[in-house]
């Protein structure tokens, strides 16, 4: 029971660290990078659309994406969420690619972009911290129900203590990466 619980939980903790990456990986840095589109959605015929799925993306040169659209009638479409998007990049069209020159980020830009990696890796250790303290629960739950004895029960709490840790500085690795790889000139 006591293994169930701590698997479940490390399985949890596994998944909000890859959110973290993913969340990290959509935040520019200087460089272009088809991740930075991940999470735009295009209105496409009435429903939003993942824009990697209505594109294939090239990059041209360090700063440059060129997007091409698989149906050309989602262009403007393309073009139009790419505007609205939080990348912060101008896209223009020439009738059959979109052209996306990612501007040169200032010291400013790159501290604003800090400030969000530090805000969503705090999200990932609470979201950490929050899985930790439902599986305590279900660990202190089988204590009382007598299902587990008194040390099994504490020395499973060590253990999960030691899985959180290790997710949390994982975290925190990341962070530190991602606001080195920003603050790179």
């Amino acid at each position: 029971m006591i293994e169930e619980t701590l698997l479940e939980a490390a399985e949890k903790m596994e998944k909000a660290v890859e959110v973290a990456k993913e969340d990290f990986a959509s935040i520019r840095t200087g460089r272009a990078n088809p991740a930075l589109y991940a999470k735009v959605m295009v209105e496409y015929y009435g429903s939003p659309t993942p824009l990697q799925q209505l594109a294939s993306f090239q990059v041209s040169d360090a700063r440059t994406i060129l997007i091409t659209p698989f149906d050309k009638t989602a262009l403007r479409d393309i073009e139009r969420a790419l505007s609205d998007s939080e990348v912060g990049a101008n896209p223009s069209n020439d009738g059959s690619v979109i052209r996306v020159v990612l501007p040169e980020l200032t010291q400013e830009r790159r501290k604003e972009y800090v400030k969000i990696v530090k805000g969503k890796g705090e999200d990932a250790k609470v979201s950490i911290r929050s899985i930790r303290r439902k599986a305590k629960e279900s660990l202190d739950r089988l204590v009382k129900d007598g299902e587990v004895g008194e040390d099994d029960g504490a020395r499973g709490e060590k253990e999960l203590d030691g899985l959180t840790k290790q997710h949390t500085d994982s975290v925190d690795e990341l962070v530190k990466r991602k606001e080195a790889e920003l603050l790179e000139v």
